[in-house]
């Protein structure tokens, strides 16, 4: 689960750690008050919305491109003329793609003086199982362009779980940051609760770029960015409460209703497995023969026909959506249950695209006669190999 800026910088705030002074806006007439109560002389109005590289991004419609979804002014004016321009308009960034995403709120923050910027985030290690921390002097940059052009600059390290942060990992953002005396000891300090934040809210991702140095000298968290364990929310009431479901794909939200494992892609076939590594080898041998998933969606090994159901209902809502296959390796789960729950399913909402169902494992046979005696228009597949060419020429004929 991902959260907006000001909220991660309350989240950070609660541990201790140096974040600017701001307010949340969300209706433009807000926006003088909030100026007011953060004094200036200089204000930043920052577009809050779940997607990087706001500051280059560009707002749809607006002549030449409107300079963008972070603004900085010296003026109270210009900070109610930005509200009233940002708020309500769609944000177009390297990351939300053409689409963009509407902006319904805005974090008006105090300015600040910037002496260098760098970059810090910190992430779980899958190959090590460990918290890992990213350093670099490249602040501002997107991160992946500094690893690309310049590797040498980002450091790299993790934090064994059986000792916690100790005094040497704050060593060494400090000397990676090119800091000494009191600023040394300052990184030491952001580095001690950056780690007991991550690990007592159970985030997944925590970015800040850019951490700055102030003229005074001070390290500070400009800009913050937050992912946490969606697994572990049901111990943080607090962060689920920050939730903001504008932001996410309506499908993948009906989905976590009814705890189904599915993200939304960009093509045209939609595919209903259980289990994620079959659902990877579906969206693979999908692609080999020349066509794109619309999602990835796990119903799991103990789906009910109350899931299943669901699970197709959300499909077919997909208005990308051209065909559908259904892909079943019953196990746990049995094939019965799958055929039971598309029949209802389609009954409910009808079919209107091409269905390939494929079935193989536990009550095998008692799936295939019910897809066989329910009059529906299914086509059958005996494997894998099979389904997805099925389904691929379904496509492509209508």
């Amino acid at each position: 689960m991902n959260i907006h800026e000001y909220q991660a910088k309350a989240v950070l705030r609660e541990f201790g750690l140096p974040v600017s002074r701001g307010v949340a806006i969300f209706k433009p007439d807000e926006a003088a008050a909030a100026a007011d109560e953060l004094g200036g002389p200089v204000w930043v109005v920052k577009s809050q919305i779940h997607a990087g590289g706001r500051g280059k991004g560009t707002f749809k419609g607006a002549p030449g491109g409107a300079k963008g979804g972070v603004r900085v002014t010296k003026s109270k004016d210009e900070v109610v003329q930005f509200a009233q321009e940002m708020l309500g308009a769609t944000l177009v960034t390297v990351q939300t793609g053409e689409a963009g995403k509407q902006v319904n709120r805005l974090y008006i923050e105090e300015g600040a003086a910037i002496a260098s910027e760098f970059y810090l985030s910190m992430l779980v290690d899958r190959e090590t199982g460990r918290v890992a921390f990213v350093v670099s002097t490249e602040g501002g940059m997107d991160i992946e362009q500094v690893a690309h052009d310049t590797p040498e600059k980002i450091v790299t390290f993790s934090v064994d779980p059986a000792t916690g942060i100790m005094p040497h990992h704050g060593r060494a953002v400090a000397k990676a940051l090119g800091l000494t005396g009191p600023q040394a000891k300052e990184a030491g300090a952001l580095t001690e609760k950056l780690y007991a934040a991550f690990t007592a809210k159970d985030m997944s991702m925590l970015e800040i770029n850019p951490l700055v140095l102030t003229g005074d000298g001070h390290l500070k968290c400009l800009d913050a960015k937050i992912s946490f364990d969606s697994n572990a929310l049901y111990r943080h009431p607090d962060i689920v409460a920050l939730r903001d479901e504008t932001e996410e794909d309506a499908k993948e939200i009906e989905a976590s209703k009814y705890d189904l494992a599915y993200i939304a892609l960009d093509g045209t076939i939609g595919c209903m497995v259980n289990g994620a590594g079959l659902a990877m080898a579906t969206l693979d041998i999908i692609k080999l023969y020349g066509e794109e998933p619309a999602n990835f969606l796990d119903v799991g090994g103990g789906a009910s026909e109350e899931k299943v159901t669901a699970a197709f209902k959300i499909i077919t809502a997909d208005p990308q959506v051209k065909g559908i296959l259904v892909n079943i390796f019953g196990g746990i789960m049995k094939c019965d249950v799958i055929a039971r729950g598309v029949i209802a399913a389609v009954k409910a909402v009808g079919l209107e695209v091409p269905l390939v169902v494929r079935l193989e494992g536990t009550n095998v046979e008692e799936g295939k006669e019910i897809i066989r005696t329910s009059g529906l228009n299914v086509i059958p597949a005996d494997d894998l190999d099979d389904a997805a060419q099925k389904i691929v020429a379904a496509v492509k004929k209508g």
